[in-house]
């Protein structure tokens, strides 16, 4: 199973803990994590994914979450057919970041699209020719893991 991981599933571990949602989905995020190293999901690393992370501001998570990208099984660089499909998500209301990484995971030929973002999900769920699966971190875990 190829999975295509938003950069909210890798910061969720370094979010508030106070809050229970974002502390199961942290836990979840050791789960998949773990079947990332075990080789049993491949994960898809992109140009987006490092982009953004190079753009945060916090050193000690910038690197975990670079080794975290480091192990996955597939990389996207930067290319038209990905630039073209992200254009297209955008005119069906996906924002730009957002319809970047979609385009990569489809590019890649991903079997799923996992992201923290409900709005973007919901966005998603009503793009008819979207070419994987979209869900939040929760739904991904009861659904291929549990």
């Amino acid at each position: 199973m190829k999975v295509y991981f938003d950069l909210c599933v890798y910061n969720r571990p370094f979010d508030d803990q106070a809050q229970p949602r974002v502390m199961i989905e942290s836990l979840a995020v050791v789960a998949v994590m773990a079947l990332i190293s075990g080789k049993q999901i491949r994960s898809i690393h992109s140009f987006v994914l490092e982009y953004e992370n190079r753009k945060n501001p916090r050193p000690g998570t910038r690197a975990f979450i670079g080794n975290l990208l480091a192990e996955a099984s597939e990389f996207i660089p930067r290319r038209e057919s990905v630039s073209q499909r992200a254009l297209e998500l955008e005119k069906k209301g996906i924002m730009g970041m957002d319809a970047l990484h979609v385009a990569c995971a489809e590019e890649a030929g991903a079997d799923y699209f996992v992201s923290c973002d409900d709005v973007l999900i919901k966005r998603l769920a009503r793009i008819e020719d979207l070419k994987l699966h979209a869900v939040g971190l929760l739904e991904f875990i009861s659904r291929e893991v549990f």
